[in-house]
């Protein structure tokens, strides 16, 4: 092994071990029964195992938790009600609580969770107009480590992470919500047809509840979502890019927003850690990158900052020869915010440019912005309490 992929792998645990540090609370409830939603599947086998229930009960549980949605264990017809009673006795099939949910005007829906805890983190439903689908929009922390300039969850810091029952946990809220789980006939809708992390948070500060949860979440048995249909969004975490597309193997986003590194410097603090170069690198490392699963640059258009005709052009030199395509994002505006959104002619121009050599640049279609609900908008009111000085 050579000394960059050392250091690489001494980095990853670096970042793991500091993200322990905002690692969620136990699982288990105040009076002492635990939640099964987000349990990896040994994980439930060992607590089955542990009431001296026999292992095909797993399997049967496992298909009402995520193929049904099921949330009471009298629902699970196929289980005798002695097991219904017991399992009652010592877990619960949880979710997050509604404490606010909103619909735009564009069809768009907002939830703002409320977990165990008290914490809050918000979770958004983008519907595709041109077809009768569309993404859930997960987050995957309290607040946020990078304090992007653009974005209104970076100005609220880190609270902790989320984990993978809060995160699959989002999901099945929001099949709640739809009324998206199988009818009695066996038919199920797909409106929330796509996961996207791109909610509060760095996902890739959060691998390990991250992965986790997507496991469950594209185990065929259960929601059985395509590891095609999930795209992880990252503001380039190069050590956990690798590792994510090694394990993983989901559509990788990243939040590119600048090409020169002073700016990017400026717009996305992590850049200082992960310059450019370093993290267009790992792009072309990441396994699953080929022209029919093309590596998503997000680039959110900025009125005078960084949406000029040489920065499209510098923008396609940079991706030349990667499998891509560029979504340009106009800026979504929040409270506070110094930023513009780019004008229509500098868009067009910016996106003409990209497309014509050959990357595929649409123009990202603002949604929800009247509730807050658009890219960048996102934020809670949670706080992370402060530990206490000693005298």
């Amino acid at each position: 092994m050579n000394d960059t992929a050392i250091l690489t792998a001494a980095e990853r645990e670096r970042i793991l071990a500091k993200s322990a540090l905002f690692d969620p609370p136990t699982a288990a409830l105040p009076d002492g029964r635990r939640d099964l939603v987000g349990l990896s599947r040994d994980e439930l086998a060992a607590e089955i195992a542990a009431i001296g229930e026999a292992s095909f009960r797993v399997k049967q549980i496992w298909h009402w938790i995520y193929h049904q949605g099921a949330t009471d264990f009298s629902r699970m017809s196929s289980i005798a009600k002695p097991l219904q009673q017991k399992l009652a006795e010592r877990f619960v099939i949880g979710r997050p609580a509604v404490a606010t949910e909103q619909t735009s005007v564009d069809d768009t829906r907002k939830w703002l969770f409320r977990f165990r805890d008290g914490q809050e983190a918000e979770t958004v439903y983008i519907p595709d107009p041109e077809e009768d689908r569309g993404a859930v929009c997960i987050s995957s922390q309290v607040g946020c480590t990078l304090s992007c300039r653009f974005c209104h969850t970076g100005t609220q810091t880190l609270v902790r992470n989320l984990g993978a029952p809060e995160i699959v946990g989002q999901f099945m809220a929001a099949r709640d919500s739809y009324g998206e789980w199988p009818s009695p006939k066996g038919e199920t809708p797909r409106l929330l047809s796509t996961i996207v992390l791109m909610g509060m948070g760095e996902p890739l500060y959060n691998y390990a509840n991250v992965a986790k949860a997507m496991r469950i979440v594209m185990d065929n048995e259960g929601i059985g979502l395509s590891r095609r249909r999930i795209t992880l969004s990252t503001s380039g975490v190069v050590p956990m890019m690798d590792r994510c597309g090694a394990e993983l193997g989901v559509n990788l986003a990243v939040s590119l927003h600048a090409v020169t590194d002073d700016l990017r410097d400026e717009l996305v603090p992590l850049n200082r850690k992960y310059p450019i170069a370093e993290v267009l690198a790992a792009c072309r490392r990441y396994p699953s990158a080929s022209n029919a699963r093309r590596i998503t640059f997000e680039y959110i258009m900025l009125k005078g900052v960084n949406d000029s005709e040489a920065e499209a052009r510098e923008l396609v030199r940079l991706i030349a020869g990667l499998p891509a395509k560029v979504n340009l994002i106009p800026f979504n505006p929040w409270p506070g915010s110094k930023y513009e959104p780019s004008t229509k002619a500098a868009l067009d121009k910016f996106a003409r440019i990209v497309n014509e050599a050959g990357f595929a640049s649409p123009v990202r279609t603002p949604r929800g912005r009247d509730i807050l609900a658009a890219c960048g908008q996102l934020r809670t009111e949670s706080r992370r309490e402060r530990a206490a000085v000693s005298s």
